[in-house]
């Protein structure tokens, strides 16, 4: 736990391999695809993002996912998932979501560079994204990408995309960050962990495989939320979700 912590303070990252075992993790795949045929069916429209809303095969993103089933919330607040998030950002923490997520084969779209903390809307920037991997991921499939160190620079500037799901993208993106980047590899179980002013960002799906993960927001208990920003931003998202045909 020490070096882990060392890692992240000096990238932003780090990459924990088999973070769960074997049973765990085809546990996890199982009570997934459950979950994604018997209960995503259920769930109100705007917690639930499809690549095409009228092909349910193209489910991308599900929100709050522990709202919805046990599975998720004990996985959520298990000891082995809490307290990496609290080694990591020093102090006691607060789960804030978990969603689903899934490049779909052909489809699935390029994640643009961001940080999380320009959506959290949160001061101190003090909080954990944690994404555990349901296969294999690599660049093929749209894998995360990183940029060490980049969580020491503040928040950098970001606009308007049209991506679903990650509607702001960095503005001032440039070649000196792409020859920075570090593209990530993972196998079931494997877990990556980022800070909330990490940069990064994921390929297109261009492979024959989804890409599956689920994915844990922490923040730390002394985190300040501006609830106000917040709500208008989601709230002005699904308005254009809604637009878009998306939700």
């Amino acid at each position: 736990m020490t070096k882990l912590k060392q890692n992240f303070d000096r990238d932003g990252y780090v990459a924990i391999k088999g973070f769960l075992g074997k049973q765990q993790s085809d546990e996890l795949i199982s009570e997934t695809q459950r979950f994604v045929k018997e209960v995503v069916p259920t769930i109100p429209v705007e917690e639930v993002y499809y690549e095409d809303k009228a092909d349910k095969s193209t489910l991308k993103q599900v929100q709050k996912v522990y709202d919805f089933d046990n599975y998720y919330l004990k996985l959520a607040t298990s000891d082995v998932v809490v307290s990496l998030a609290e080694e990591l950002l020093g102090g006691p923490v607060e789960l804030k979501n978990m969603q689903y997520f899934n490049k779909v084969p052909y489809i699935g779209q390029a994640t643009p560079p961001h940080q999380d903390g320009y959506y959290f809307k949160i001061m101190p920037q003090q909080a954990v994204t944690m994404w555990l991997s349901l296969g294999d991921a690599d660049e093929n499939n749209g894998a995360v990408c990183y940029i060490p160190g980049s969580h020491k620079a503040g928040m950098r500037a970001h606009n308007t995309t049209k991506t679903l799901g990650f509607s702001q993208g960095i503005s001032d993106w440039s070649a000196i960050d792409d020859e920075n980047e570090i593209q990530m590899k993972a196998q079931a179980g494997d877990i990556l962990v980022h800070h909330s002013l990490t940069i990064h960002r994921a390929n297109a799906n261009q492979s024959e495989n989804d890409r599956q993960s689920v994915g844990f927001i922490f923040y730390r208990q002394d985190v300040v939320e501006d609830k106000e920003a917040h709500d208008s931003y989601k709230a002005k998202l699904n308005e254009n979700l809604v637009e878009q045909g998306k939700i």
